[in-house]
């Protein structure tokens, strides 16, 4: 990790307000899976065309997320068969600046990502009050239905393409814990980086990554979360992406 946070000093900063900008909360999502020993690689070629989003001297970011649910796991099965127009809730906590959202992911029939979230005191095991009537104003979900599933942390670095409407995140040391922090897992070498643009055309780290032969492996950290710590889910149409998957992370 040492020799990663040293390239990060050699990227130039941008602030949150300065990111405002490139929010992106309705856009094209693009995933890639690989090992941590390539990171190192590719962000010494992505200085040149990226910032750094920085808070202070801050260049890697803690996440904390806790995914809603219902009972039967209907949310996680949707994703599975892979219907579009589903939902994710879930609070997440930005560990750096202790500032907590609720959001709701929409994933629609054109395969657009559209958030909506709205800012609370911190993270709550239950879905009550504001938080209920958010949900209902922005979803057909029943809240009552919805309990907590799975604890999700990682660390986060975040870049914003110089020249275009594109951001990148690069998540590592993911972890996960069931809603009632009884099972866990953590895949230290796994590195998942989502390319997000408000319309799906071709960037700087695409081309990058094509050139190194790493090929797009798109992963939902929620639904590979619940494959792990819960036992009673089924998985079939996932089988051979979490093969890949963790093999790229052994």
């Amino acid at each position: 990790m040492e020799d990663i946070l040293k390239i990060l000093n050699d990227f130039e900063p941008i602030s949150l307000e300065e990111m405002k900008g490139v929010k992106l909360l309705n856009r094209v999502d693009t995933k890639y899976s690989f090992n941590i020993k390539y990171l190192p690689g590719i962000l010494n070629a992505l200085i040149p065309e990226y910032r750094i989003l920085a808070f202070g001297s801050i260049r890697v970011n803690n996440y904390e997320t806790l995914y809603f649910d219902t009972k039967d796991f209907k949310l996680y099965t949707q994703h599975q068969c892979g219907k579009l127009n589903r939902y994710k809730f879930r609070y997440r906590c930005y560990k750096d600046t202790n500032i907590t959202f609720f959001e709701v992911k929409f994933k629609s029939n054109k395969k657009r990502t559209i958030k909506e979230r709205f800012r609370r005191d911190a993270i709550e095991k239950e879905i009550k009050g504001e938080t209920c009537e958010f949900v209902l104003e922005n979803s057909n979900i029943d809240p009552d239905t919805l309990v907590a599933k799975l604890w999700v942390r990682y660390q986060r670095i975040t870049l914003v393409n110089r020249k275009s409407q594109e951001r990148l995140t690069i998540d590592l040391n993911l972890s996960y814990h069931d809603g009632d922090m009884n099972q866990s897992a953590s895949f230290p070498n796994l590195v998942i980086a989502e390319l997000k643009q408000d319309k799906s055309t071709d960037s700087f780290f695409a081309s990058y990554m094509r050139d190194i032969r790493i090929p797009r492996v798109s992963i939902s950290k929620y639904c590979f979360g619940i494959y792990h710590v819960h036992n009673n889910v089924r998985y079939n149409n996932f089988k051979e992406k979490f093969r890949k998957i963790k093999k790229i992370a052994s």
